[in-house]
């Protein structure tokens, strides 16, 4: 199955919880008018794009009515499609020029952090690039051994101390080993104690003293992982942590599971930050390079 076609599969609640309220709505109104988007706010807030992105949705849609853009209540999908796409914006490239670039993962359990790294490890090594994993979330029981099955699964090389060892160090011996492998990417778990900003922040400036000593201007990435099915939840999480760590890109999970898909729009107006990873289902190859056309097209097309 192409990934657009998993896109569409796996943003089907989303895309039910938006255009099948929608489709609904349309049939009970005669013209486009304030009441209309009355019941519009309504399902764009139960799609979870949050509220600021909803007003400025529904001003937008007013600006074209006012100007005589927006006269039929047909016309309404079309605008909406073209103001979603302006709000997520283009799509934003991976920076990996420098070799072995640097992909440091941060994110609370639970939120699929593991599992993401597995993907996208399996993603760049379909593309031809060789991949090593470090192992540097060394506190959480049993992480090491669960990323081993996602790296052997992917079939790329993995880091790794023993339980409770300093991650810095963990990450030390994968850059010297990613070196001598001439690897492309080295993709770093960290630990994501949210609840104790101090030791996660004092972690992560060790980590990156280590990561600009021993590769001194290479390209960095550094995504936090976000569960989608957490909704307007995730989005104060990613605030949390972009106070935290110099975020330049998010990985959304679990877009299949739920019918909140619409705060991705939310991410991107609050935050700013672009999302760089969505995943849709649970194999290994079911993650994907965000793609923001492609996005906006599983909502609306068939």
């Amino acid at each position: 199955m192409a990934f657009l076609d998993k896109l569409k599969a796996g943003l089907l609640k989303t895309k039910k919880a938006l255009f099948g309220g929608l489709e609904n709505l349309l049939k009970g109104f005669g013209k486009v008018d304030e009441d209309l988007l009355d019941e519009l706010e309504e399902i764009l807030i139960c799609a979870d794009v949050g509220v600021g992105a909803t007003e400025e949705i529904l001003d937008e849609l007013r600006a074209r009515i006012k100007d005589g853009r927006l006269k039929e209540k047909e016309q309404i999908v079309t605008a909406l499609r073209e103001i979603l796409s302006e709000m997520i914006g283009q799509s934003a490239p991976l920076c990996l020029e420098n070799t072995p670039a640097v992909i440091l993962v941060i994110g609370v359990n639970g939120a699929g952090k593991t599992t993401s790294i597995g993907k996208i490890a399996n993603s760049l090594k379909r593309q031809g690039k060789k991949v090593v994993v470090a192992a540097a979330d060394t506190f959480r029981a049993a992480a090491i051994d669960q990323l081993q099955v996602w790296c052997d699964r992917a079939g790329v090389d993995m880091v790794k101390q023993s339980e409770g060892s300093d991650p810095a160090a963990v990450v030390y011996d994968a850059i010297n080993y990613a070196k001598n492998k001439k690897a492309d990417v080295l993709l770093v778990d960290t630990a994501g104690r949210l609840h104790n900003k101090v030791n996660l922040m004092n972690e992560l400036a060790k980590i990156n003293r280590v990561i600009d000593r021993e590769l001194p201007g290479v390209s960095r990435e550094n995504f936090l992982v976000l569960d989608a099915t957490t909704g307007q939840n995730a989005v104060m999480q990613a605030k949390e942590f972009r106070n935290a760590a110099a975020l330049t890109g998010l990985i959304l999970t679990k877009l299949d599971g739920t019918a909140k898909g619409g705060m991705i729009i939310s991410i991107r107006r609050e935050l700013n930050i672009p999302v760089k990873f969505i995943g849709v289902g649970e194999k290994i190859d079911d993650m994907e390079v965000f793609d923001a056309e492609e996005f906006v097209s599983a909502l609306f097309e068939n």
